[in-house]
């Protein structure tokens, strides 16, 4: 078996939110307690951040962008970049010298109702939560900062808590 190529440091953040503002939560299968929004990788430096999206969504979540259910409107680049340091613990994923990862923010609007199909390996429990308290649950600060943004990019109105 050949070594693991190293890591790209450009990663997406997919916020996936309902029309009324829950937002989808999966914790993390290493560090119970975590919760996150999707996050992963690019592939290739090359590769559209787009791609980047849909492919990590498909592959932690089981929703496919593209899809009747959803399509491809539903995604939308909020055009968001963090950059942020990389913890020393997961550095040797990377090429020897990079300590800063650039992270792209992505809003996915779907049905509270759309079927959700972890992967094992990365994530073991899935959970719909109102907006506010699901960026309290974050364990990142630029992901719970990035769902504090939904009010803006979704182009309506908060919804009544009433």
């Amino acid at each position: 078996m050949g070594e693991r190529p190293s890591k790209i440091p450009l990663s997406v953040l997919v916020v996936i939110h309902s029309p009324d503002w829950d937002v989808l939560l999966i914790e993390r299968a290493q560090q119970p307690g975590f919760w996150q929004s999707v996050t992963g990788s690019k592939d290739l430096e090359d590769e559209p951040w787009d791609t980047t999206a849909t492919r990590e969504v498909q592959e932690e979540t089981g929703i496919v962008i593209g899809s009747q259910a959803v399509p491809l409107s539903a995604l939308q680049d909020w055009a968001i970049e963090n950059v942020y340091e990389i913890y020393p613990v997961w550095r040797h994923r990377y090429a020897p010298g990079v300590t800063h990862n650039t992270e792209r923010v992505f809003g996915l609007c779907v049905p509270r109702n759309t079927p959700i199909t972890l992967a094992p390996r990365e994530h073991t429990a899935w959970a719909w939560l109102p907006w506010q308290e699901a960026a309290d649950r974050c364990f990142s600060p630029s992901n719970a900062e990035a769902i504090l943004q939904l009010p803006r990019f979704s182009g309506k109105a908060a919804p009544s808590t009433l």
